[in-house]
């Protein structure tokens, strides 16, 4: 008896470290197919995915899509575009665990800082030069230029962006181990907030003066 607790340490610890995996993506299907029925939604509220379609009502066209064929407006004040191919998008994504993006950049356009919490993310240059950059919870930066037919790879959770690096367009595709990855804009998090983040929260976390508060439309 006196060797009990060591025992249940040691099978907890196993079983944790078992678990582990599972923390870095979706949760693993449990048939072949799950294709998403947006019609039977009645609500926001949905647990890891869409309800599934009845097989004998999925055809081809569920696991289809020629979005990303086709190039974002780029006319806006950070010059880049994101098309997202994800569940919401492809419903034959669902319970898969992946999902891709275009991104689009005018010359010398850029992707604001940003995070993707739920997916790591892979991105490949597709025309141009881009400079792309993570930076660690500690806040180490890992940045460098990734020209054409150049792959980055960035952690899940972590802060980063792209910019375009040259004159003219530039394209990059980025591939997510999630469904759907969702993505948090720093400037929009800190500054576009509904309700507004209180002032005082700002003016010290930006270390700015206490001004009229700067909210972002």
């Amino acid at each position: 008896m006196a060797g009990l607790p060591s025992v249940l340490l040691a099978t907890c610890t196993a079983l944790l470290a078992l678990a582990a995996p599972s923390l870095a993506g979706d949760p693993d299907m449990l048939q072949d197919l799950c294709v998403a029925d947006y019609k039977s939604l009645e609500g926001p509220l949905r647990l890891n995915g869409f309800p599934c379609k009845r097989l004998e009502n999925m055809t081809a066209n569920d696991f289809f899509s020629d979005m990303l064929s086709l190039p974002g407006n780029t006319g806006n004040p950070v010059g880049s575009a994101v098309t997202a191919a994800n569940v919401e998008k492809v419903p034959g994504l669902n319970t898969l665990g992946v999902s891709m993006s275009r991104v689009d950049y005018a010359p010398w356009g850029m992707n604001p800082p940003h995070t993707h919490p739920r997916a790591t993310e892979i991105l490949f240059v597709l025309e141009g030069s881009l400079g792309v950059g993570f930076i660690t919870t500690t806040g180490k930066l890992f940045a460098r230029t990734v020209c054409k037919g150049g792959v980055f790879v960035i952690p899940r959770g972590l802060v980063h962006f792209q910019k375009n690096n040259g004159g003219v367009p530039a394209v990059a595709i980025s591939a997510f181990n999630s469904q759907l990855p969702g993505t948090q804009s720093l400037t929009e998090a800190m500054l576009a907030a509904f309700p507004m983040e209180p002032t005082d929260v700002l003016v010290r976390a930006l270390q700015i003066d206490g001004g009229a508060p700067v909210h972002v439309v």
